[in-house]
């Protein structure tokens, strides 16, 4: 140090440093964490005010509208319906969320920018990067997550449903046909293993599952229907049942002229002739895919009565769903519903339905939402179907609705339909009762009393003295047969049943 100069207190120097550099370091994350909270609030204070004024002015209007709609949807269920199956809405939002995203990135590291990161010493300016790195990468990572999502939901309405024109109630009913069955190249939907029409009432949801048996003959077609005019005395070929039709008429396209499903076509003309219900829409079900579906959602329960069979005795896997009330994975529950070894048709029908009723049941919203992805892509290749995109969000209603109800179901089979030659009366009656029921029309008769009864009451009243009371009979067992309740002989409870739910 030179004679005459003053001493420098080199503590208090580089304190003053110190001071200032946690200064900046405080100002540079503040500016990072204001990005987080208020897009452009940061350029607004410290930067490009105009470029932070347009920022902000995106941030409020956006907020204004997420409110809006956050309060629209707390009150309506059918808007956030609508809006998840408007394919051009997900397409401009699905942009929204990419263009947020790269909008506000941008934002982050025009806010590390202002904070001038080189003057800070190297530990702070590592922090600083940390910070921002963090800030920037979940906030456009979740925007492009949000993004990825709407797409999905997009695609999965695009690939899904139709674009044809909605068609009204007939009779204030939805009459829908599911066609299930093995998918294969040529072969989707070829040969139904299992049709059944879900006929829901269009303003209580409330829903009867009509069972048709796969093996039915000499059955008519709608009138003026093309297999109508082939066959005016009914389906009465030689080895000719209903799940035969589809592939009938594949046969013969040139019947069909214009029409994109032939097979569908034919054995809807077919069902609205056996069930005398207009059928508004069809949906095809890859059986194999089902267990996707069901492993999206994470497995089903169900009651199992006895064991059923997965596989053939010849099949490597061949082996048994044990008794009990089991939470099955997709593979079993397709088991479940397809078994037919030491079994038959209408047993089959019964569990089929039973696997319905649960999956409408178990299935919630926080479910659906939670497994959103693997639903949509399992779903996706599961189904085909008729129902327009514009129908979604009002099926999705009825389907809430359906719900809280029970669901009943009618079979066309044994003991009380002759599949071989079925009365057509015979048919029309038990549909119509069952729905009458459904609907709460159906007129409960009263308890006749039995003759042991009558006599009882009788001798009371001659004798005027206390009768003795006969011990009461206990109510016999219900058979159990290839895993439903029932028999073939006397039919099983989950073909014909007013509460599925009980029946299962």
């Amino acid at each position: 140090m030179a004679p005459g100069q003053p001493a420098v207190d080199s503590g208090a120097r580089f304190s003053t440093v110190d001071r200032a550099q946690r200064v900046r370091f405080r100002r540079a994350v503040t500016l990072m964490v204001m990005t987080l909270i208020v897009p452009g609030s940061a350029q607004l204070v410290a930067g490009n005010r105009r470029l932070g004024r347009l920022a902000m002015r995106i941030w409020m209007v956006l907020l204004l509208v997420g409110l809006v709609v956050g309060a629209i949807a707390w009150f309506s269920n059918a808007f956030v319906f609508w809006a998840a199956s408007n394919t051009l809405l997900l397409g401009a939002v699905r942009l929204l969320l990419m263009g947020l995203a790269i909008g506000w990135a941008a934002l982050f590291m025009d806010a590390w920018r202002i904070g001038q990161p080189l003057t800070l010493h190297r530990k702070q300016r590592l922090g600083v990067v940390g910070v921002n790195g963090l800030l920037c990468f979940s906030v456009a990572g979740t925007l492009l997550f949000g993004a990825h999502l709407v797409g999905v939901q997009r695609q999965f309405m695009i690939t899904m449903f139709g674009d044809g024109e909605a068609v009204g109630a007939h009779d204030g009913r939805y009459n829908i046909l599911l066609l299930g069955g093995d998918a294969g190249a040529g072969r989707w939907g070829l040969r139904p293993d299992s049709l059944t029409v879900a006929s829901v009432d269009a303003r209580t949801g409330k829903t009867v599952l009509i069972g048709l048996p796969r093996n039915m003959a000499n059955f008519p077609f709608a009138e003026g229907s093309p297999m109508a005019q082939e066959f005016p005395d009914g389906f009465d070929c030689d080895g000719c049942y209903l799940n035969g039709v589809s592939t009938w008429a594949m046969d013969n396209t040139e019947l069909f002229k214009g029409s994109k499903h032939p097979g569908v076509d034919a054995t809807v003309s077919a069902v609205e002739g056996i069930t005398d219900l207009e059928i508004s829409y069809w949906a095809m079900v890859n059986l194999e895919g089902f267990k996707d579906l069901v492993d999206a959602v994470g497995g089903v329960t169900l009651n199992v009565r006895s064991r059923i069979p997965v596989g053939l005795p010849h099949d490597d896997f061949y082996t048994h769903i044990e008794p009990g009330v089991k939470k099955l994975n997709g593979f079993e529950t397709l088991w479940f519903a397809r078994a037919r070894h030491d079994s038959d048709d209408y047993s089959r029908m019964a569990r089929q339905k039973c696997v319905m009723n649960a999956m409408l049941q178990q299935v919630s919203p926080e479910v659906a939402l939670r497994n959103f992805s693997k639903i949509a892509k399992a779903s996706s290749q599961m189904v085909s179907t008729s129902v327009p995109r514009g129908e979604v969000d009002r099926f999705v209603q009825l389907a809430l609705r359906a719900k809280e109800q029970r669901i009943a179901s009618v079979s066309l089979v044994p003991p009380k339909v002759n599949t071989a030659d079925p009365d057509m009366d015979v048919v029309h009656a038990m549909i119509s009762d069952a729905i009458d029921r459904s609907e709460g029309d159906a007129a409960t008769p009263a308890p006749v009393p039995t003759d042991d009864e009558a006599a009882a009451d009788g001798g009371k009243a001659v004798s005027g003295k206390q009768a003795v009371e006969p011990k009461p009979t206990p109510a016999p067992q219900p058979t159990t047969t290839g895993g439903s309740l029932g028999s073939l002989k006397d039919g099983y409870q989950a073909n014909q049943a007013d509460d599925l739910g009980a029946a299962c």
